[in-house]
């Protein structure tokens, strides 16, 4: 199972390994609207962890530009492990 740790409430979430992170992120507080990679509303920030989560896909790319420690909720998988957001 993967852990999410949100910085900004202190809420955790398991997941199985490989799952999307965007229910556990709109449990949280995450913000959504199109939930497909296009309006932005759903960046976090990835504390730390980024190393256990999917590889960026062409939607994030194009919408966050240079690709470093912001993601895309509606686009990401945990692989595995642990990983801390801030949103």
């Amino acid at each position: 199972m993967a852990k999410i740790i949100f910085e900004d409430n202190g809420e955790e979430y398991e997941l199985p390994d490989g799952s999307p992170i965007q229910e556990a992120c709109e449990q949280a507080g995450v913000p959504f609207a199109c939930t497909e990679g296009v309006c932005g509303t759903c960046v976090v920030e990835v504390v730390e962890g980024m190393e256990n989560l999917s590889d960026f896909n062409q939607a994030e790319a194009d919408f966050l530009g240079e690709l470093d420690m912001e993601r895309l909720a509606c686009q990401c998988q945990i692989k595995c492990g642990r990983v801390k957001l801030k949103f």
